[in-house]
């Protein structure tokens, strides 16, 4: 009897290995396939684009002849939108998520308000062009301004920052408040001394993550009108101006095969700017962390 459970026990442990190195073996093959195709689509990115990244195509204005195309107009009006998107996302993200989980009461009415909040996030960018064009294009007379343009990539992904932001603020443990209570602070010093702190690694995370969506959307900017070929650099909120996205795709689309290139090169302008903004965020996530 005991021959045949040990025999069973082998067996159940014999199906369970076997089991493991199958799903092992489809883990490890969709991450081979994932960074695979990243390579490829970075080798051809680079290939492509590497001839036309100069100092002359970081300087010159958008033109029609693609040897003379640059990117300054793009890139200074992209890093407009972004002292705008920035700020306004990460307060009133941040603001919301403390509310949310540290003030407002348990109730269905705010339970209904943070389902609707997730549910935002996954809303198509396009609908936020379109709420966009329509409050502050045209109710609020912002036409088509960096503005504007802010406004709008702010609404698209607030609900992300909103969401990491009350995740990370959820994780911080409860003992950490009682702690600060029973020393004698406050419900507002506690979250601002106590919870927050703990939380930044969390809340730079998904702002990472949402920033990095908005600089590179192009759907929102195309319904609100943003022009694509700019002549001068803005000045102001108020002016007009043109974003990388939106450069990119424009030469994408061009039938010229040398503007194919010229793509590629904003591409690496693109990502370039995408590294260096996250890595002051993970900088400071860190710093953060190794703190708290």
């Amino acid at each position: 009897m005991k021959y045949l459970n040990d025999v069973l026990v082998m067996k159940r442990m014999g199906s369970r290995l076997t089991f493991n190195k199958v799903w092992k073996a489809v883990f490890l093959l969709a991450t081979s396939f994932a960074l695979l195709s990243l390579i490829v689509l970075l080798f051809r990115i680079f290939s492509q684009g590497i001839g036309y990244l100069n100092i002359d195509f970081l300087t010159n204005f958008a033109s029609r002849i693609p040897a003379k195309a640059g990117i300054k107009a793009a890139l200074i009006g992209s890093l407009w939108l972004m002292a705008v998107v920035a700020p306004v996302s990460i307060i009133l993200g941040v603001s919301t998520a403390i509310y949310l989980e540290e003030y407002a009461k348990k109730n269905k009415i705010n339970d209904f308000i943070r389902m609707n909040i997730a549910n935002l996030a996954g809303v198509p960018s396009i609908v936020f062009g379109l709420l966009g064009l329509t409050i502050f294009v045209r109710m609020m007379d912002l036409g088509k301004s960096i503005l504007a343009a802010g406004f709008t990539m702010s609404l698209l992904i607030l609900p992300v920052i909103i969401v990491a932001a009350q995740e990370a603020i959820r994780a911080v443990p409860n003992e950490q408040r009682e702690a600060s209570y029973g020393m004698g602070a406050t419900k507002w010093q506690t979250i601002v001394r106590v919870v927050l702190p703990a939380a930044i690694p969390g809340i730079l995370t998904g702002s990472i993550l949402a920033l990095s969506r908005a600089i590179g959307e192009t759907a929102p900017l195309v319904v609100i009108g943003i022009p694509v070929i700019l002549q001068f650099l803005p000045t102001g909120l108020l002016d007009s101006f043109t974003a990388l996205p939106m450069q990119i795709f424009d030469w994408a689309k061009r039938p010229q095969e040398e503007f194919q290139y010229v793509a590629a090169a904003g591409i690496v302008v693109l990502m370039t700017v995408l590294v260096l903004m996250n890595s002051i965020a993970v900088i400071i996530r860190n710093k953060f962390q190794k703190r708290y």
